[in-house]
């Protein structure tokens, strides 16, 4: 059995309980601007408060940086939009009809939102093609996963990916043997095929050459107006080099918000993560 239709079963099986329950149809409105809406969220492990009254909108087409030190709420906040964690109060909303809150892991990902975890987690056995392959946005039940073949228009879109990632010329390289930068943008690109509407990346610098970063600022840049896109980084450089509009976390809720001469420039900013 080759390596490919052992991942395909894999991935089959693993998508039965997630077809267990019908996912809803949903429909994104963004004709009032905001393409999420975080408002009054509050949540609280064993009496620590990781978010504090988080009220926060992203707009559609947006390229949104996310900074503040350790502890901030950074990935709290990501957790509740994808709805790994549930906040004790508040509201967050897709759109304007879609309740982030009555949906599952799985709903909120098919609804349209993708997440880049810091560690890339691609399938370094398979070939960079074959990765963006079984990311794609299609029927996922166990038949169709093992034996559909590409339809010319999806030939197209993973070409079109591979082109905008960076790897068309590494589309046959085994994903293991990509360096770490390149394994970042695989990832990025196997979110892309999925056409998710906002895009959660975190950290995607860390660990990269300069040339890498570079590279990776480009790439972000590139997504926003057809995707909107929060980018949460600790590298102030790379921030400076992609930010239109930074927003501030400190102890769970926003300490500041505006451009990067803004905030770099607010008091309270220096006082508790720039430190300068």
């Amino acid at each position: 059995m080759s390596m490919i239709r052992s991942v395909r079963e894999r991935l089959a099986r693993n998508q039965l309980l997630k077809f267990t329950t019908p996912t809803p149809t949903l429909d994104l409105d963004v004709s009032h601007g905001p393409i999420l809406y975080l408002e009054e969220l509050n949540v609280s492990f064993d009496g620590f408060k990781a978010i504090n009254d988080l009220t926060m909108y992203i707009d559609a087409g947006e390229l949104r940086c996310i900074i503040g030190p350790n502890g901030a709420g950074k990935t709290t906040m990501m957790d509740i939009i994808t709805g790994k964690t549930r906040p004790d109060s508040g509201r967050a909303y897709f759109g304007s009809l879609i309740n982030l809150l009555e949906l599952t892991e799985p709903q909120i990902a098919t609804a349209g939102i993708g997440r880049k975890f810091q560690k890339p987690t691609v399938f370094e056995q398979l070939r960079v093609i074959d990765n963006l392959e079984l990311a794609l946005h299609c029927d996922k039940r166990v038949w169709t996963t093992l034996f559909a073949k590409l339809s010319s228009w999806q030939q197209d879109f993973i070409d079109e990916t591979l082109q905008l990632i960076g790897l068309k010329q590494q589309r046959n390289l085994l994903a293991g043997a990509l360096s770490h930068g390149q394994k970042q943008w695989l990832e990025i690109g196997m979110l892309l095929v999925q056409e998710p509407q906002l895009l959660l990346v975190d950290e995607p610098v860390a660990g990269m050459t300069h040339q890498e970063m570079d590279r990776t600022a480009e790439l972000l840049t590139s997504l926003a107006g057809k995707h909107s896109v929060v980018v949460v980084e600790h590298d102030m450089d790379f921030v400076r080099s992609i930010a239109r509009k930074v927003t501030v976390l400190h102890q769970g809720s926003v300490l500041a918000e505006g451009s990067m001469d803004e905030v770099q420039n607010d008091q309270r900013v220096i006082e508790v993560y720039l430190g300068e």
